[in-house]
Formats: C-alpha cells, sequence, structure tokens
C-alpha cells in the first residue's frame, strides 16, 4: 500500500509531503504515547496519534517514520506543518477514530509489522 491509497482510504488531508505520496507503507504504529513508539517501533513506517505536537515529529525522525497520521479531527498549527516539511515527513490528518483508522489499514493489508521485543 501506498501512502497515496491511504490517504483515499482515510478520506484524509495531506498537509506536508506531497512528494511522498508513492512511498510505500511497510506496516504502521498507533499510540498517543511516545514512549511507546519509542520503546516498541521497530520497522514501521507510518505513525498514527491523536497528539499533535512537535514532540510526535521529533520521536518520528528518530525512528525514519516518513509519515504521520493524525486521527480524530485533529488540526495541526502552521508550526507543526512547517515542521514536518521540514524533516520531510507525510503529514496527513482524518476525521476518522484511531480505532477506525486501524482497522481500515489493517483490513485492506497494511499490518502493524515486528516489534522489539521487551
Amino acid at each position: 500500500m501506498q501512502i497515496k491509497d491511504i490517504i483515499l482510504l482515510l478520506d484524509a488531508t495531506i498537509f506536508s509531503g506531497e512528494n511522498l505520496q508513492d512511498t510505500f507503507a511497510q506496516g504502521a504504529f498507533a499510540s498517543d504515547l511516545m514512549s511507546d513508539v519509542l520503546a516498541l517501533v521497530k520497522e514501521q513506517n507510518i505513525l498514527l496519534t491523536g497528539l499533535c505536537n512537535t514532540q510526535v515529529l521529533r520521536t518520528a525522525e528518530m525512528l525514519d517514520m516518513n509519515c504521520v497520521i493524525l486521527v480524530r479531527g485533529k488540526v495541526p498549527t502552521e508550526e507543526f506543518i512547517k515542521m514536518a516539511a521540514e524533516k520531510n515527513i507525510c503529514l496527513l490528518a482524518t476525521k476518522e477514530t484511531m480505532f477506525k483508522s486501524c482497522g481500515l489499514l489493517y483490513s485492506n493489508g497494511l499490518h502493524g509489522g515486528n516489534i522489539n521485543e521487551r
């Protein structure tokens, strides 16, 4: 699945990273706890979250994630959009809940991938 497929599937708005729409999704991880993202993400390049602060983008950058999807109708600030663009992160937003977004992605072939061993 490519990011452009995710945009259509979630009826998402793209705020930055238009050039990344042809990138393939290797896996997704969903959390509002960036500590969980840091501890558990291994190969996933898509992050779904309801948080809309710069820590999300810093976390995604540290883990080489190239797409952040804001759920529950969150609207990023101009600062957030600018930072995503500077870090070359595709920033999407959907009105869907995290649960429904994950379910739609999973049922259309995108899986969570492996997570680090505890």
